[in-house]
């Protein structure tokens, strides 16, 4: 293993990496996007994610440890203390980053593995949290795909890498307008069922056992007029508290869940 050094804060290649990891436009201009962490960069390896450059810092993360990932990468480089410190974004963190390449995510690249796909569907979430909490759901119930409609921050932030607990590179992620998810989805001969409060029917009521779309809006705007217009069923979970409503990851867990188990027991 070929291994480079960088000790300098103003190194550009630290500068690029400080971009990626502050501006989405930098993350879309270069299709680049930064993975810290061991678990989520073996994930990703696991994904077909591509890694350009792996940087560690040896004191707390060290070359054995490198070998032991058996990564395929062009590049891998030892940084200092004070560099690492700068480019790491997490607050606790392994000693180990690596700059990959992003996927395209749309929603023509989907392709499922059988002709009765459970997918669910996301639209406009902006919180990061959120997303990477709706993608470790996705994962726990091996889901076919995730779809983000309208999204309101690029997938490679990473804050959702990092609440995602790398579950950004288990499941088959797409992102595209509400309209031509919506088109894709009629084409594909997929049942939508919409979690809207209007025209709807309880959760638990509904036939998931054949291909099927889940869709969350978020708890502060809900779903937009277009899913409900589209939907086989417009489905809501009862509420019997003083609330009327639920952070989206928790509504969608339930009612993933609950497709999963009528399908468990078909």
């Amino acid at each position: 293993m070929n291994i480079k050094q960088i000790n300098s804060t103003q190194n550009a290649l630290v500068k690029q990496i400080v971009l990626l990891k502050e501006k989405s436009r930098e993350r879309k201009k270069t299709g680049l996007f930064l993975i810290e962490g061991a678990r989520e960069i073996e994930l990703a390896t696991k994904g077909n994610y591509t890694l350009k450059t792996v940087l560690f810092y040896a004191e707390l993360f060290t070359v054995e440890n490198l070998r032991a990932l058996n990564l395929k990468t062009t590049e891998v480089i030892e940084v200092s203390k004070e560099v690492y410190q700068k480019i790491a974004y997490r607050e606790t963190t392994e000693g180990i980053i690596a700059i990959a390449e992003s996927k395209q995510n749309t929603i023509e690249a989907l392709n499922f593995k059988n002709d009765n796909p459970l997918i669910l569907i996301a639209e406009a979430p902006e919180k990061p949290g959120n997303i990477g909490a709706i993608l470790r759901t996705a994962d726990a119930a091996n889901v076919d795909a995730v779809i983000i409609a309208n999204p309101k921050t690029d997938l490679y932030n990473p804050n959702i890498i990092r609440s995602s607990v790398g579950c950004i590179f288990t499941n088959q992620i797409a992102t595209g307008s509400t309209q031509d998810i919506i088109a894709f989805l009629k084409t594909k001969n997929i049942n939508i069922y919409s979690a809207i409060l209007q025209e709807s029917q309880e959760y638990h009521k509904q036939d998931y056992t054949q291909p099927t779309a889940i869709v969350v809006g978020t708890e502060a705007t809900g779903l937009s007029d277009a899913w409900r217009k589209a939907a086989k069923q417009n489905i809501s979970i009862p509420m019997q508290g003083a609330i009327d409503s639920m952070n989206v990851s928790v509504a969608a867990g339930i009612l993933v869940f609950e497709a999963k188990r009528q399908r468990d027991f078909k």
